[in-house]
């Protein structure tokens, strides 16, 4: 399941870090490692997890590699997601319903 590569990729707090990096849009390694408390091929091997589980994808710009997050694994994560969201909005509306049935039932 694609979620778990994902869920289990970001649990790293370096790691998710270097992936809010690219949410303003695609960057070289050397754009995201500016800053952060570790090292450039450490941001690299965290981009390389990155990728392995969907959420980023590379392309070549001459040569260096520039980074840019996958919507194909962002949607698969945010369909996993969404299901509690569904979930948790219909038990809100029901509960709702039932203290709108009491309230006119008094």
């Amino acid at each position: 399941m694609a979620y778990n590569d994902a869920l289990a990729a970001l649990a790293d707090p370096t790691r998710r870090r270097v992936f809010e990096r690219l949410k303003s849009g695609p960057k070289a390694v050397g754009a995201i490692a500016r800053g952060l408390p570790v090292s450039r091929p450490a941001v690299s091997q965290h981009l390389k997890a990155l990728k392995a589980a969907g959420l980023v994808a590379d392309r070549p710009d001459g040569a260096r590699r520039v980074y840019f997050i996958d919507p194909r694994g962002l949607g698969a994560l945010r369909k996993w997601l969404d299901q509690f969201w569904d979930d948790a909005l219909a038990a809100y509306q029901a509960e709702v319903e039932k203290e709108n049935e009491k309230d006119t039932t008094r």
